[in-house]
């Protein structure tokens, strides 16, 4: 079960345990509450941390020239150019190679990001991941969604940006067409396309850390639930035998109700089967019946076409039927009436010079 807690853009420029953020339960509950009281409405549970695309940078490189996917070194040098801050104080951070050859990268101030990392723990924040919120729009197409006061630009877009209302209006002229425009952004970052190639931020320097296990207490432990297993299942084992029993002589008491005829049971399974077979194809038999007297009695006695048959257990037999005229109609379902059939028209519409309906005749056995 999957918790997410999204930061706003607003407090980035000051991190504190004030900063607003939204969480979202595994039931995609959505609250709006300061990082403190995230926290301790968390109380330690495991939460994938997402940051605004305001804290961050995003580029792709070139195609590039082997299949050998390449070490995250060569990709540094092979971006280093395009880079605003000296590599040594960034944290690069890489995600899947495109259908293109090209490499996405997020590019994260090292102290800045080290510095919100200590301040979550500090509140007694547990995170398993860390991405970023324009990076979780789904690769299917290209998305432009209203997501925490501003608009995110992603998914198969060659962009990862964050933008306000008066800052799209200047760059929609160079965007290109098509990109799906969400006034709610929540269904892309959390729907059924999923939250596309989002890259974790945790690697490296910043790779989660997990504590070793205390061993000598954990085979104490183990053996002591061993044998409270084993004394717990002999326990389980004897009363679900009881129960086992119980049921199957309940079972055979209803059998014997439903089927008085069967005076011997071998198999009350195999039995039961072979009755309700029995039954079916009876059944099956009795709805064709009613279907040929349909076609005869009812529908045989007029012009109309039969265009297609259906037939559902529960529903009944439907019938596409086409018509010259809703008179036509009209007798049929009178027709219908006087043979006693449990017939319904519906869905009618003229279509050129012809009337379309849906006639249906109700299961009953």
């Amino acid at each position: 079960m999957n918790t997410w807690l999204y930061l706003t853009p607003e407090g980035a420029v000051q991190p504190c345990a004030q900063w607003l953020c939204c969480l979202v339960s595994a039931s995609n509950k959505r609250s709006v509450l300061s990082l403190a009281d995230a926290a301790k409405q968390l109380s330690g549970q495991a939460v994938h941390l997402v940051l605004p695309m305001e804290m961050c940078g995003w580029l792709r490189t070139e195609k590039w020239p082997s299949r050998r996917g390449p070490d995250a070194q060569a990709i540094a040098f092979a971006i280093e150019d395009r880079l605003s801050e000296d590599l040594e104080t960034l944290h690069l951070s890489i995600g899947p190679r495109d259908s293109q050859g090209r490499y996405p990268v997020l590019v994260l101030n090292k102290q800045r990001f080290a510095a919100l990392l200590a301040l979550v723990a500090e509140l007694g924040i547990t995170v398993s991941t860390v991405q970023v919120d324009a990076d979780r729009l789904p690769n299917d197409q290209a998305y432009g969604v209203w997501w925490l006061g501003r608009w995110l630009l992603g998914g198969a877009l060659d962009v990862r940006l964050a933008v306000s209302v008066h800052g799209l209006a200047a760059i929609s002229p160079q965007l290109p067409e098509p990109i799906c425009w969400l006034d709610e952004g929540f269904e892309a970052l959390h729907g059924q396309a999923g939250a596309g190639s989002a890259i974790n931020l945790l690697h490296g320097e910043f790779r989660r850390e997990h504590r070793r296990f205390p061993w000598s207490t954990a085979l104490i432990s183990a053996a002591l639930l061993f044998t409270l297993g084993w004394g717990n299942t002999l326990a389980r084992s004897h009363f679900f035998e009881d129960q086992a029993q119980r049921l199957s002589d309940q079972s055979e008491q209803r059998f014997r109700a439903l089927y008085p005829e069967q005076t011997r049971i071998v198999d009350l399974s195999a039995q039961l089967k072979a009755l309700q077979k029995q039954t079916s194809v009876s059944a099956q038999d009795t709805q064709i019946a009613r279907l040929l007297k349909l076609t005869e009695q009812v529908i045989g006695a007029s012009s109309v076409e039969v265009q297609r048959i259906e037939y559902r257990v529960g529903d009944g037999w439907k019938l596409q039927l086409t018509a010259g005229s809703f008179a036509e109609l009209e007798q049929l379902r009178e027709r219908g009436q006087s043979s006693g059939l449990p017939i319904g028209l519906g869905s009618a519409s003229k279509v050129q010079d012809r009337v379309q309906a849906l006639l249906t005749l109700e299961s009953r056995p």
